[in-house]
């Protein structure tokens, strides 16, 4: 056990608030960082496995992942993780990460120009900015975390990126792009964001 997952551990089993508080100030102080998350998940993984495999579209995957990676590395961006057809990264400042959000669209686009159809890799992209939790391991936790996984997961379409007002605002250049102002409401939860699509730049 890790000391994180020993703080965890001893905050779950503490029944003194006070001393919950002190642990919790501690994960925060020792692990707490802001910046700006992106999740991205590939389209239609349900239509796709059932018409072609599991082996058609593990390949799809490992050709996104190669497209993926660089991009995020260019941009100064943290790959935190692959998960199946999921993307996490993280990255220090607004425009790094929606530069990196566009590029990687951009190139996927291209393509599949060069490819048959049923080949096309398409995805939805999620961006939030917040304080969040980046453990010794490199793994993210937190607000923001959850959010950019709803924004790309749950609500984005194809090739659309939905970024969240607080980190939409926080562009230099924001006249920059054709975005439209969206509401969604998640689990009772009211959010704001701003829908960008990779092909209305402005």
């Amino acid at each position: 056990m890790n000391e994180f997952q020993s703080m965890l551990n001893d905050f779950f089993h503490l029944n003194c608030e006070d001393k919950k508080s002190l642990i919790e100030e501690k994960i925060w102080s020792e692990y707490g960082v802001h910046g700006y998350i992106m999740i991205m998940d590939m389209s239609d993984f349900s239509l796709v496995t059932q018409r072609y495999g599991i082996v058609y579209y593990l390949a799809m995957i490992e050709k996104m992942r190669t497209v993926v990676a660089p991009v995020i590395k260019a941009h100064s961006g943290h790959l935190v993780k692959f998960v199946a057809d999921n993307v996490f990264a993280s990255f220090d400042q607004a425009q790094q990460v929606l530069d990196a959000a566009l590029e990687i669209n951009e190139t996927l686009a291209a393509l599949n120009k060069s490819t048959p159809k049923h080949w096309d890799i398409c995805i939805s992209t999620g961006i939030d900015y917040g304080r969040f939790l980046r453990t010794k391991d490199g793994d993210i936790y937190g607000d923001a975390v959850n959010c950019a996984s709803k924004f790309g997961e749950d609500i984005a379409q194809k090739g659309e990126i939905i970024m969240s007002k607080r980190a939409f605002l926080n562009l230099e250049h924001r006249a920059d792009y054709d975005a439209e102002f969206v509401r969604f409401k998640i689990s009772g939860i009211s959010l704001e964001a701003y829908s960008i699509n990779h092909k209305h730049l402005g």
